[in-house]
């Protein structure tokens, strides 16, 4: 079976490419990538069998490079040193997962079950993505449409979101610079209300855990973690003011 790694720890690759050229000479590894931009394009040359794929990476994880995969018929190997992502959702397809640092023992399982179900399983990337869909908020996840697919995204990370037209920036911890996705700020408010956020303005919406101070005034001025100041409209000062004090 063609197979491919994916993670951006290269100590995490090599030490996995070790493993498997030990103990499963059945995979032939044709690819090695550190980045998701290194593996789209690994996987739309190579078309593998099966891909090793790291859940966290920075700037793309391995949710949202499978959905903007164009070749996706092979197996799905996920690794992840956190389990506390949509493994139970994994776990309930075809697919499977390892945690870091990587037993033997579950490397193997793990490859016998891939290569009992291939090629049955080629189709395991489709899967996977409704899978997530249907799943992710119970795992503190949210899936967002951007212009070039769906980002997945972590509820804690997100700070506060600002309308631009009919879409919406979404400032996230610890990066820089914002996503902009395919939403109104009101949509996002509906997905977001129930989950700690509140619309201060008709053009933002804050995360209440990552205030840092609010600063009184005709409707105050709220500072993010980030340092930047969300302004309170005044018809919603009240209500914002009854809600941290249930905090």
């Amino acid at each position: 079976m063609k197979t491919i790694i994916i993670d951006d720890e290269e100590h995490c690759r090599e030490v996995l490419r070790m493993q498997l050229n030990h103990y499963c000479p059945e995979l032939r590894i044709v690819a090695c990538c550190g980045s998701a931009d290194e593996g789209r394009e690994a996987i739309a040359h190579h078309q593998p069998d099966l891909v090793f794929l790291d859940v966290e990476m920075p700037g793309e994880d391995g949710f949202s490079l499978l959905e903007h995969c164009e070749w996706r018929h092979f197996s799905v190997i996920f690794t992840t040193a956190h389990d506390r992502y949509a493994l139970k959702a994994i776990r309930h397809s075809a697919l499977d997962f390892l945690l870091k640092p990587i037993d033997k023992h579950d490397l193997i399982q793990a490859v016998n079950k891939a290569v009992m179900q291939h090629p049955a399983a080629s189709s395991q990337a489709d899967t996977i993505l409704r899978l997530l869909r249907e799943q992710l908020p119970q795992f503190g996840r949210i899936a967002l449409p951007t212009f070039d697919g769906l980002r997945m995204i972590a509820v804690k990370d997100i700070l506060y979101c600002e309308s631009e037209g009919s879409h919406t920036r979404v400032f996230l911890h610890p990066s820089p610079r914002p996503v902009m996705i395919c939403m109104a700020l009101k949509d996002v408010d509906d997905t977001l209300r129930d989950k700690g956020f509140f619309r201060v303005h008709n053009s933002f919406i804050v995360n209440l855990a990552h205030m840092s101070k609010y600063i009184k005034g005709d409707g105050g001025d709220i500072v993010m973690a980030d340092g930047r100041s969300v302004p309170v409209a005044r018809n919603r000062k009240q209500e914002f003011l009854e809600k941290i004090e249930r905090l």
